[in-house]
């Protein structure tokens, strides 16, 4: 059972151990199937930053004397199931890319979230020392969000957007009579 502070920043490390995993699996699929080309960049950039943001959690986790292993973040697995969902059932293109945008905002929130609130508990518990680990990934999930934000409304969006389906062609001739 849960009953102290440490043991909730313990689990919530192992929690966000494996959401970082499972985003980790899920990116490049992502990745592939945007058509926008600074999409498709910002995840190949974000790919790089999450190895960076496992690793600094196995430090964390090293320093806690925890293995980060064996809880599985079921608000990832969710989101990656919901991204999973759009790439079946959206068509390739402007408006698939706007669902990868929205589920990857997703995920980041869950991020920006939960290393801030790791962040504000190692302050409280005294573990001044994983901080800087915490914040340096924290500020990456930041400008992941913003950096998709641009992408979103520097030319998704619109192209999205523009992307309305065309009317049916009439079929025969059309009679006023």
């Amino acid at each position: 059972m849960t009953d102290t502070l440490q043991k909730l920043f313990d689990d919530t490390v192992k929690d966000l151990y494996n959401a970082e995993k499972q985003f980790l699996k899920a990116m490049p699929k992502m990745a592939k199937a945007a058509t926008n080309p600074q999409l498709k960049t910002a995840i190949a950039d974000h790919i790089k930053q999450t190895e960076g943001h496992v690793t600094r959690l196995e430090e964390v986790s090293k320093f806690l004397e925890i293995k980060p292993t064996g809880k599985v973040c079921k608000a990832a697995q969710g989101l990656v199931e919901e991204a999973q969902e759009h790439l079946e059932e959206v068509a390739p293109g402007p408006v698939l890319d706007a669902a990868i945008i929205v589920c990857a905002q997703k995920n980041e929130h869950y991020e920006i979230c939960s290393y801030g609130t790791l962040i504000a508990w190692a302050t409280q518990l005294g573990l001044n020392s994983i901080v800087p680990l915490l914040q340096q990934t924290l500020d990456e999930e930041t400008a992941a969000n913003d950096g998709l934000s641009k992408v979103a409304t520097g030319a998704v969006n619109e192209e999205a957007d523009a992307a309305k389906p065309k009317a049916p062609a009439a079929k025969g001739k059309a009679s006023l009579k």
